[in-house]
């Protein structure tokens, strides 16, 4: 009775500790609201950065997952952001995704409002949704905006340019 018990409770705890593995890794996407466009500004302390644009259901945005892993393996000290214009209730398909591509160690970002044209307006008033997006950042955080699949060459040529 006692082996028994003791059984429940190693197998109890060991699910518990399954479901708060996983709902550590779901925490790191961080909540994208009103004013976090602005707090990304001010955390990145006047370096250049990339910021991508993504959704789950944007076929180019997942095929360009594969290239992005490999510029941030290329370049380790250049920081990506990478921000998911799906909503709250993608969170484990985006999670999913981020794994399976290697990012999930990037800062990740998802829209977390339900005005997302509001959202999208505070990243760039001239924006209207189209993706995949990047922007680049120099290090006075003024900035370029890509709308569409860039090739490595492309992104080697902006991110040589902002390091510059």
């Amino acid at each position: 009775m006692i082996l028994k018990k003791l059984i429940h409770s190693i197998l109890l705890l060991l699910f518990l500790m399954f479901l708060s593995a996983a709902k550590a890794e779901e925490d790191d996407l961080h909540s994208f609201i009103s004013g976090s466009y602005q707090q990304i500004l001010a955390d990145t302390n006047n370096q250049p950065f990339m910021l991508v644009i993504w959704s789950i259901t944007c076929p180019s945005c997942l095929k360009d997952m594969t290239l992005i892993n490999e510029l941030r393996q290329a370049h380790p000290n250049f920081k990506i952001i990478m921000l998911a214009a799906d909503d709250l209730s993608a969170k484990p398909q985006v999670v999913s995704i981020l794994k399976k591509s290697t990012l999930n160690t990037l800062e990740n970002w998802v829209y977390a409002d339900e005005n997302t044209q509001k959202l999208q307006y505070e990243i760039d008033p001239k924006w209207y949704g189209e993706l995949p997006r990047t922007y680049f950042f120099d290090s006075t955080h003024k900035r370029e905006g890509v709308s569409g699949v860039l090739s490595k060459q492309d992104y080697e040529a902006r991110l040589t340019k902002l390091k510059n």
